[in-house]
């Protein structure tokens, strides 16, 4: 799980992003897609078209952070895009929960490995 520190917001991406994109590539998207400062602090999470693998994006004084991860089944629960270049905010409890694969609008976890390989 990751430590998210308080006060940060979260925001998701709505859509799908093309997540061969790097540090300056999302930096990019969040700059010019959803209007924000990537250097703001905030974290900006991103999901890519199979809805089984996210990208999160943060500055954390210093530099860029880029923290991803991939869902071995099932698929990251993500808010229908209403509008391009939006984004919703969410806690950094319904982050945990999403990085968990649960539905953090309705949680329950759904799947757990039985053993490695």
């Amino acid at each position: 799980m990751m430590i998210v520190p308080s006060g940060v917001k979260i925001h998701l991406a709505l859509g799908y992003t093309d997540l061969r994109k790097g540090f300056d590539g999302l930096a990019m998207l969040v700059q010019e897609m959803l209007r924000q400062d990537p250097f703001s602090g905030q974290l900006f999470v991103f999901r890519g078209r199979k809805a089984d693998m996210l990208k999160i994006l943060y500055w954390d004084g210093s530099g860029l952070c880029l923290f991803s991860k991939r869902l071995e089944q099932g698929e990251f629960w993500w808010p229908a895009m209403k509008t391009p270049g939006q984004t919703v905010v969410i806690t950094r409890t319904q982050l945990g929960m999403l990085l968990e694969g649960i539905n953090w609008r309705m949680p329950e976890r759904r799947w757990r490995p039985l053993r490695a390989g």
